[in-house]
């Protein structure tokens, strides 16, 4: 892994536990003040953001250790653990903040200092658009599933921020009884958030195919290559930050192991220039005399 992406990994994980501890001690300012409990969801799931944070941090940490004899391809898959660890962190608090709502709606109490309550949320909005900022970059750079992991619940801060607002805009307004019904369709979409970023961890876990697209740019490039006759058994996942390729070169059968070997040094070489952490392996089959692996069947062409 180069040393820029390690930074920007670093970065990441230091600027949402950062932001997750400001935005606590905010809301909880504004929970005391309002009683809000449209204030005290998003109190929570901030509470799950440092939470799932540090989870994070220590995840992208030990991922970003250099492959070793005991874990060959590397470290990368603690991302998707940690993925898997910030669902439940989740969905603890969506379960949380539905009792607590339903409580509050078959037990209202009122709301009050209102504007403070408003200006606090405003703040925390400001402050998680500007992590999500530096989040959607990072993944952009980096493609880490942790840091998007972690990207997509600050997201879903950011939606339970806009809904809390609106619900202190409402009670400040004359319809504090909304408030409730507010927090339980925030708890609804957390709980939402959290099912999504299982999926994508139990997904890399269990070794998932790459997308379709990227399955025919491999092809394609490889395909291309002067020397190379057809390919076969393609075989694609991804662990943490590599992506790990495995296919059949056919070549002529008439080719000498050098030549050969020269051949499939070049399709390496290609698909390195555009997945530089790709881990590539190669193996070369005289054309004509494939026979496709019974056990691990791939794609024949």
């Amino acid at each position: 892994m180069s040393t820029d992406h390690s930074k920007l990994l670093k970065l990441a994980t230091y600027a949402s536990i950062t932001t997750a501890l400001s935005l606590i001690v905010a809301k909880l300012v504004a929970w005391i003040l309002t009683g809000s409990v449209s204030i005290l969801a998003s109190l929570i799931d901030s509470l799950m953001d440092a939470g799932a944070s540090l989870v994070n941090l220590l995840a992208v940490r030990y991922s970003l250790l250099p492959a070793d004899e005991e874990h060959r391809f590397g470290h990368g898959k603690a991302e998707a653990l940690a993925g898997l660890a910030q669902a439940m962190f989740i969905t603890g608090s969506a379960v949380f903040l539905l009792l607590h709502a339903g409580d509050r709606l078959l037990n209202p109490q009122p709301i009050t200092e209102l504007g403070i309550g408003m200006a606090i949320i405003l703040f925390a909005m400001l402050a998680t658009t500007i992590l999500l900022t530096i989040q959607r970059h990072v993944i952009k750079q980096t493609k880490s599933t942790a840091i998007r992991a972690d990207a997509l619940h600050y997201a879903t801060d950011l939606a339970t921020n806009g809904a809390t607002l609106l619900a202190l805009i409402l009670a400040y307004n004359g319809f504090p009884g909304l408030d409730p019904v507010f927090a339980i369709g925030i708890a609804l979409y957390i709980l939402y958030s959290a099912i999504q970023i299982a999926r994508d961890a139990i997904q890399l876990l269990m070794d998932k195919e790459l997308p379709g697209e990227e399955r025919e740019q491999i092809k394609a490039i490889v395909l291309k290559t002067p020397g190379v006759l057809g390919m076969h058994g393609l075989r694609t996942w991804q662990s943490g930050l590599r992506k790990v390729i495995q296919l059949h070169l056919e070549l002529d059968q008439r080719l000498s192991l050098r030549e050969a070997h020269k051949i499939a040094m070049d399709v390496e070489m290609h698909i390195r220039a555009t997945e530089p952490q790709a881990d590539v392996t190669i193996h070369q089959d005289p054309a004509g005399e494939q026979e496709r692996d019974r056990h691990n069947p791939g794609d024949m062409f």
